[in-house]
């Protein structure tokens, strides 16, 4: 297990976790997301590709349609 930050709250993640499965266990799944990294936007397609590391700075985002 590791430690990162979301969303400025401290928080233990598996050791190797990518951000998709992170935004799932996070109860994201299927909502239109963006996610940053230690302040980089990390695109829907690297997703997959990207893992989290200790003491990462995570921010996720929600869009919320409406008018």
């Amino acid at each position: 297990m590791i430690f990162v930050t979301v969303n400025g709250q401290p928080r233990e993640v598996p050791d190797g976790l990518n951000i998709a499965t992170l935004v799932d266990e996070l109860g994201f799944a299927g909502k239109r997301v963006a996610i940053e990294l230690n302040g980089q936007i990390v695109p829907r397609s690297r997703h997959q590709d990207t893992k989290v590391a200790p003491a990462d700075q995570i921010e996720i985002v929600v869009a919320v349609g409406g008018g």
